[in-house]
């Protein structure tokens, strides 16, 4: 296989894990990987080839932690618990393979949005630097109004989503054909809210960042269009959820967790059997 792009979407992520899972289990495996947010972080432990580790942290370790939380966002400055996240669950809880990732050969872009200029990047840390290759998560991953802006390489991010939620150009541009493109919403769906101007108290240092953010929803809405036209014409195959999804950004619901997760894993093992 060549590309791999991978939606974000908070919580609903765990459709991807299963669809990972699912690759993992049928030694399905791609050149180059391009995720945003939350299918950053699954898919890092894709390219670190361990298996269930994603499932463990966006459920398992969830219901042990309760890592979502007003009180993080309190003490920490992010809804999240990113200390928990970041520090001990990669050193301590469940190690990430850092030796397996860096010596993959996977090519691995997380998006994120510079805050200085509004436009979404591509990192990728492949030199052995474990704690940069945490940072660029951590920036990918930054939900705003509700996580800290990330500093990589002194430049200030925020999540990848805010401009490229389906980074399929990315993987295109790279001169890569047919990509796959993993989803977390199911075909169809569009943003329904309209995009508004951002209330000056925001992120006013950063005033090409508060113009991203106005047009969040349109320019969403825009690359649903698109993954649909191109999948139509069959320039990329998708894997999405087959029904409305009913789990939240930031759902607690941890059956309703597993229930997305076993899904994305059923759609996963249909994909890899129908390919081989």
């Amino acid at each position: 296989m060549d590309a791999l792009v991978l939606e974000g979407g908070g919580m609903r992520g765990v459709f991807t894990t299963g669809v990972l899972d699912a690759f993992m289990k049928h030694d399905v495996h791609f050149r180059y990987i391009v995720g945003v947010s939350a299918g950053a972080c699954n898919g890092l432990s894709y390219a670190s080839w361990q298996p269930g580790r994603a499932h463990f942290s966006n459920i398992e370790l969830f219901e042990r932690y309760d890592y979502l939380s007003i009180r993080h966002l309190i003490q920490q400055g992010s809804i999240f618990d990113t200390k928990l996240l970041y520090e001990r669950m990669p050193e301590y809880i469940y190690p990430y393979d850092y030796d397996t990732y860096f010596n993959s050969g996977i090519i691995f872009e997380q998006v994120v949005t510079n805050c200085r200029t509004g436009r979404a990047e591509y990192l990728s840390e492949h030199s052995g630097n474990s704690r940069r290759l945490l940072a660029i998560c951590q920036a990918t991953s930054s939900l705003p109004y509700v996580a800290k802006i990330q500093y990589v390489d002194d430049i200030p991010y925020l999540d990848g989503g805010i401009v490229d939620s389906i980074p399929v150009e990315r993987a295109l541009k790279q001169g890569y054909q047919k990509p796959l493109v993993v989803l977390t919403r199911n075909r169809g769906y569009r943003k329904t809210m309209k995009d508004r101007r951002m209330p000056r108290l925001f992120y006013s240092q950063y005033p090409r960042l508060r113009v991203a953010l106005s047009h969040r929803n349109s320019v969403y809405n825009a690359q649903l269009e698109e993954v649909e036209r191109m999948e139509d014409e069959g320039l990329i195959t998708v894997i999405r959820p087959e029904k409305p999804i009913v789990v939240d950004r930031l759902e607690k619901n941890i059956q309703k967790l597993e229930d997305l997760y076993q899904e994305g894993f059923a759609l996963g093992e249909r994909y890899c059997t129908q390919n081989q």
